[in-house]
């Protein structure tokens, strides 16, 4: 019996056009991880992102039809994702101007354990890390996030977001200027 390694991505995206709902499942069980943790990076919210993704999922599988074939399927989806976390963006920054309620800042309750003062500020750096990512402009976040830690080529990235290769390599900079003053200041 052939295993997932075995199954050719092209005859699963073959199967699944087909209708096969087996195929789709493979296809995902590859793919739906990284699509995962790039959600969680674009949004900032592990809830967001799986809603994000399962649109994204869904949608994939409603325009399966239209995916070229003999392309790779991981930037397809990768697209889809990307722009389903764009809509939770948009979604969430209308709500918040509906409910006119600034975000409260996130309380963090120390454990008193010996040992634990490192890991909290560990934690602490990460989490401020991850808001001032979250605060960049989405047109440097996304490449950013795409190539920094989604191991995309900024020429996979541009192609992804629709932009040149160029225009990925800049925003990159920025967006790496713009943490870096970030954390110059403190």
């Amino acid at each position: 019996m052939a295993t997932d390694d075995d199954l050719d991505e092209a005859a699963l995206v073959a199967s699944a056009k087909a209708g096969s709902q087996g195929a789709f499942d493979h296809l995902i069980g590859r793919h739906a991880p990284r699509l995962l943790s790039l959600a969680r990076r674009l949004l900032g919210s592990a809830a967001d992102a799986e809603d994000a993704v399962q649109n994204a999922l869904a949608s994939a599988w409603l325009g399966l039809h239209r995916f070229e074939d003999g392309k790779p399927l991981g930037p397809w989806l990768t697209t889809i994702t990307v722009n389903k976390c764009r809509d939770a963006l948009r979604r969430q920054r209308f709500a918040r101007l509906l409910s006119r309620r600034k975000d409260e800042p996130e309380l963090l309750i120390a454990d008193t354990a010996p040992g634990q003062e490192r890991e909290i500020a560990g934690r602490q750096l990460l989490e401020r890390v991850e808001r001032e990512i979250a605060r960049l402009p989405a047109s440097l976040r996304e490449p950013f996030i795409l190539v920094t830690f989604d191991g995309r080529s900024q020429s996979e990235a541009a192609q992804i977001l629709g932009m040149s290769e160029k225009a990925v390599e800049t925003r990159i900079y920025r967006a790496r200027a713009r943490l870096k003053e970030k954390f110059a200041e403190r």
